[in-house]
Order: C-alpha cells, then sequence, then structure tokens
C-alpha cells in the first residue's frame, strides 16, 4: 500500500471537519503510518436505532470513506449492544433502548444503506455485543472506577438535566464508557463523531490510556442543519433527504434548503474536489438559484446516478416551473358506485409514508385535485366514467385519476 504524503492526507482529512483533539498527534499517527507503510484503525460506531439512513448520517459515513479511500483500516461498529442501553446524546430525555430484534432489523437495512457510501470489500463490520455483551458485573464494575461522577457531569446533557433538577439514570453514565472500551478493545487510532459525540469520544481515549495503549485522535463533524434551515436534519422534524429516496424527490427536496446552506452541503454531502470548493462557494454567493441546481444535481447523481440525475431535474422543470402533469404520471382508477376516501387513494399510491402524514399535508394545503385544495381529511371522491382529475401530493408527486 503506497499513502499520499501526509499534507496530502490533511487536507482530505480536515475538509469540513468541526475539530481534531489533538490535531498533532493525528499529524504524527499519519507520518508513523506512512513511513512504516502500516494503515491507522478508524473507528466509528453506529447505534441503528432507526432502519432509514439520510444526508445527516451520511457526513460522518463519508468522513469514514475518505480514510478508505486514503488505505486505512475503515471499522464500523454496529452497537448491538450499546443500541439496547440508550444513548441519550443531544436529548434532554434518553432514547428509548431496543430489543435484540429491533437492533438486528436496523443494522441489517443501515449496513444496506452504508454501502452507497462505504467501500463494502474494504470495511471492517463488527458489532459491539460480541465483547461488551460477554463482560461480567465484575468487569463493569472494574470499568466504572475509571470515571468519576463529578467528569460525567461534564458532559453538556448531563449537566443541563442535572442542573434543571430532571432525573438522569445510572445506566446511562455506562454509555460513554461501554463506547470507551470499544476503542479500547478494538485498539482505535482515531476515532469519528458529531459534535455532539465529543464527551464519548474523549471517554474512549482516556481509558486507552488508563490500559498503557496508545490514546485515539477524536475527529468531530458538524451536525448537518436540514432543508428547513434551523433544526439538525432529522426525519422526526421532516426536514431531512433520506439517501433511498427515489431521485425525483430527492432533487426536489435538495432545492428547498435555504441558500445559505448551499456551500455547507457541497463540502458535507458531495464530491466536489477540495481544490473546486472556493469556486463552488464563489458561485453560491452570486448565484444561488443555479448553484442549488448544481448541488440538487450533484447529490441525486451521487446516489442514483447522471442520467437518473438528469431526469430528475427534467421532472422538476416540467411540474414545477412549467406546472405541466409528468408524462410518467401514475393512474388509479374510480367508479361512480364506489367512493374512494382520499387518504386511502395517496396510501395505495404509496405517495405518503403513513396516514399521519397524510393528514399533516392536508391540513397544510399540500394535497389538491385539479389544482383546488383538499380541506377535508375524510373526503371521499366519486367520478364518473370518463371522468379525469389530477391528484397533486406536495410538490412533486402527480397521479392520474380516472372514472371507470
Amino acid at each position: 500500500m503506497s499513502f499520499l504524503p501526509v499534507e496530502e492526507q490533511l487536507e482530505i482529512i480536515k475538509r469540513g471537519t468541526v475539530e481534531i483533539v489533538p490535531e498533532n498527534e493525528l499529524v504524527e499517527k499519519l507520518k508513523k503510518s506512512h513511513k512504516e507503510n502500516k494503515p491507522l484503525k478508524i473507528k466509528l460506531g453506529v447505534d441503528p436505532t432507526r432502519p432509514d439512513l439520510h444526508l445527516g448520517h451520511s457526513v460522518i459515513l463519508r468522513k469514514l470513506g475518505q480514510f478508505q479511500d486514503l488505505g486505512h483500516e475503515a471499522i464500523l461498529i454496529i452497537g448491538g449492544f450499546t443500541a439496547m442501553i440508550g444513548d441519550p446524546t443531544g436529548q434532554n430525555t434518553t432514547r428509548p433502548p431496543l430489543t435484540i430484534e429491533e437492533v438486528e432489523e436496523n443494522a441489517k437495512t443501515y449496513i444496506e444503506q452504508a454501502a452507497k457510501i462505504l467501500d463494502s470489500d474494504k470495511l471492517t463490520l463488527v458489532n459491539n455485543n460480541d465483547w461488551l455483551g460477554g463482560m461480567d458485573f465484575m468487569d463493569v464494575i472494574r470499568l466504572t472506577s475509571k470515571m468519576t461522577v463529578a467528569r460525567m457531569i461534564e458532559r453538556d446533557d448531563f449537566s443541563k438535566r442535572f442542573g434543571n433538577n430532571e432525573p438522569i439514570s445510572l445506566h446511562e453514565f455506562l454509555y460513554p464508557l461501554a463506547q470507551g472500551q470499544d476503542s479500547v478493545h478494538l485498539e482505535s487510532d482515531v476515532e469519528l463523531g458529531g459534535t455532539d459525540q465529543k464527551f464519548n469520544l474523549l471517554v474512549g481515549r482516556q481509558l486507552q490510556k488508563d490500559m498503557d495503549l496508545d490514546p485515539q485522535v477524536c475527529l468531530m463533524m458538524p451536525l448537518l442543519v436540514g432543508t428547513d434551515g434551523t433544526a439538525k436534519m432529522s426525519k422526526s422534524y421532516d426536514n431531512y433527504i433520506g439517501i433511498d429516496e427515489n431521485p425525483n424527490d430527492m432533487y426536489g427536496k435538495s432545492l428547498s434548503i435555504p441558500d445559505d446552506l448551499i456551500y455547507t452541503y457541497f463540502e458535507l454531502v458531495t464530491d466536489v474536489p477540495v481544490a473546486d470548493l472556493p469556486a463552488v462557494k464563489d458561485k453560491a454567493d452570486k448565484d444561488p438559484r443555479n448553484a442549488k441546481h448544481d448541488l440538487a444535481f450533484a447529490i441525486t447523481a451521487l446516489y442514483h446516478g447522471d442520467e437518473a440525475a438528469k431526469e430528475a431535474r427534467s421532472h422538476f422543470e416540467q411540474t414545477v416551473i412549467n406546472k405541466q402533469v409528468p408524462d410518467d404520471a401514475p393512474e388509479f382508477e374510480i367508479t361512480s358506485d364506489e367512493p374512494a376516501k382520499i387518504m386511502d387513494i395517496i396510501s395505495e399510491l404509496k405517495f405518503s409514508p403513513s396516514n399521519g402524514e397524510t393528514r399533516r399535508l392536508i391540513k397544510q394545503g399540500g394535497v389538491s385535485l385539479d389544482g383546488d385544495k383538499v380541506e377535508d381529511v375524510h373526503m371521499e371522491l366519486s367520478l364518473n366514467a370518463g371522468d379525469e382529475v389530477v391528484l397533486k401530493v406536495g410538490k412533486r408527486k402527480f397521479a392520474i385519476l380516472k372514472g371507470v
């Protein structure tokens, strides 16, 4: 294996990075790796609490992929054990723990989607239940002796909850220790995480020191702001772009981000070369409309290919800019003697992930028939034979409702 010069590796590694603790140790590790022609162990732990991934997840996965491209060993830890504890990071209450079955099912889907970003053939995939699940009670006591309560309370979400007299369960203190034990077990050189994971990453570094291991470097990436321009990307906030979304939705959602996020998205979720980023920033500042189309194309092409991205752009221009019904709009038959509920029609067309989401769309004016907004979630529709009505759901989903 021939590694790039350290300076060139650093340029790639530091792209979009918020903080490296400590950066000088990363430089030394890279120098040693280059000299000995030996890859570094790069660790990323993920708890498969949800089965679907979005661009927010891709930020940290792409950084792991960059280390892969540089020739280092990428280790993806599926938190089979830690997901059953529940990490409260970034929340003021604990995340509900999952069952073994839920973790396994989510993990399977997670890995399939992550393979769109990472090179599966060069990925070391492990499950921390393999070593954490075998610890006995004395092992746990020894592990807890490595950390004081005062140090735990330094963690932001713990300190806020403690200050507000909100409950903190003792098992929550075990999460950072369990994650840190992963670093000890794997003897990782670098651990990746979002800025909300800094405390946990540093615990791993400390536990390695206690075991006389070379401590890992902690690299933090930003939390991607969602399409609303306010909160971090999350399905809960409905401000996400899923990496499994169809090309039309992916393209359209990418265009909905605020102008001030164009460059950030280019930097964090696309493959635009580092050398081209200044020009990208300049265009984003001077011509945000076209820069945003460039971004939507780049994101869609990354997950679906150039041809699908071209078709998605054409679809957007036809349906949104020219307000035409797309040629490939599906047809839905309705008989005059058997009215169909609008909720059922949308569900059968799979235009909405749930009835709750459909109700929200209707209440917000996001559903229309021949341009007239549907206001009643209980609406039923009957058509005479030969009648046709255009159903529009959201900004990009169309169907031809035909009477038979």
